[in-house]
């Protein structure tokens, strides 16, 4: 039997990749739904090749062009943020891959739980705005959450067939983005070009942006705390710039496991998509005659501050990595339009993080009031700053 997958966010990084996987195991994966938010032109090409059962463009102005496009298809046609909510429930979807981009996946992945389906989960933010609602859920419907993250892949790779054993802590990963090892006064210079070169991997702007900051490894602390059910001291960074050993898992007896591989988000996808098994790829494979040195350094939290606010943010825990998270997607955006510099990104999500109201037991609704007010406290600092 195939497992027909809907992709939510098919036209963005990893949603393209993952059509690549499912490409290449034809007998295997299938397409049932696809999701785009404004892509109209390469969401008509992705549908046209894989003839989904059914697409969402998020931007209904674009619908129209959408619907003409597929008509002759025999694809059904869907526009709106709400139908990226609703598409979800269709009896037809096995498992529901989360690509979205920020906020913006946190509803479509608690309908698809309340509906019972399997995630593939590669939106991070979900986790991190509203973890414990998010796993809370899954844990009542009896929904499994699959890491498409390659840190949180790899972790849980290694936690494979160990799940009885005591783990004494879980090593994340990070390549250190493209500024590893500058000084402060060197950071005060740098481009959004330069910080949109990441040294390793193929990502969106937002997650190379928080790669560069640091802030991506953050949110995958928190998005490791509620995946793994771990407590946050146990939860170590280290930045090994290879990027070829993924993460790692220590357990009570010292040993330590490590998943290694080719810096390729198709690895980590693939394998959440097809989980238990392991299938053949035709993508790049390590080879040790290639790497013959891993190095590891401590992470720089003294210039790239965003590691520091993301532990606090969870330490505090309620609505403050909702917080957080906010005003990372508002500093990002202003970057990357240059209203801010780089180093004013930390300083902007801090001085969000310190006047927006705290909530220590949020319910959905609350989170839903404190991003947007996060945003409104986020968009009226940066008129304060000067770049």
């Amino acid at each position: 039997m195939k497992r027909r997958i809907a992709i939510l966010g098919s036209t963005g990084s990893i949603g393209t990749q993952a059509l690549e996987v499912i490409k290449q195991h034809p007998d295997k994966l299938d397409v049932e739904v696809l999701t785009a938010h404004s892509n109209a032109p390469l969401l008509i090409r992705q549908a046209m090749e894989f003839m989904p059962n059914a697409v969402v463009i998020s931007k209904e102005s674009m619908y129209e062009r959408v619907f003409d496009a597929l008509d002759p298809y025999d694809i059904k046609v869907y526009s709106g943020v709400s139908s990226i909510e609703q598409i979800v429930d269709m009896e037809s979807i096995d498992m529901v891959l989360v690509a979205l981009v920020g906020w913006s996946g946190l509803k479509p992945t608690l309908r698809a739980i309340e509906a019972g389906k399997p995630i593939a989960l590669a939106n991070k933010e979900t986790l991190v705005v509203a973890g414990e609602l998010v796993t809370k859920l899954a844990r009542e419907k009896g929904v499994n959450i699959y890491p498409v993250d390659s840190e949180h892949s790899a972790i849980f790779q290694c936690l494979a067939g160990e799940f009885h054993n005591p783990v004494e802590k879980i090593i994340l990963t990070a390549s250190g983005g493209p500024f590893r090892g500058m000084s402060h006064e060197q950071l005060l210079k740098v481009t959004k070009d330069q910080a949109l070169k990441h040294p390793n991997w193929n990502m969106g702007c937002k997650v190379t942006i928080d790669s560069a900051t640091l802030m991506n490894k953050g949110l995958e602390v928190i998005e490791a705390k509620w995946l793994f059910n771990i407590e946050i001291p146990k939860i170590e960074v280290v930045v090994h710039p290879q990027s070829i050993i993924h993460s790692m898992v220590q357990f009570a007896d010292g040993s330590i496991k490590a998943q290694l591989g080719m810096p390729d988000m198709r690895l980590p996808i693939q394998y959440a998509l097809t989980y238990p098994q392991r299938l053949e790829s035709q993508f790049p494979k390590f080879s040790f005659d290639e790497c013959l040195q891993f190095t590891f350094e401590k992470p720089d939290k003294e210039n790239f501050h965003c590691l520091n606010l993301a532990y606090e943010a969870i330490r505090m825990g309620g609505n403050m990595p909702c917080v957080m998270n906010a005003a990372d997607e508002v500093a990002v955006h202003a970057f990357l339009r240059d209203e801010i510099s780089f180093l004013q990104i930390p300083e902007l999500i801090e001085k969000s993080m310190s006047r927006v109201s705290f909530i220590k037991n949020p319910y959905l609704s609350d989170y839903e009031e404190t991003d947007m007010e996060s945003r409104a406290v986020a968009t009226e600092l940066i008129s304060t700053f000067k770049t």
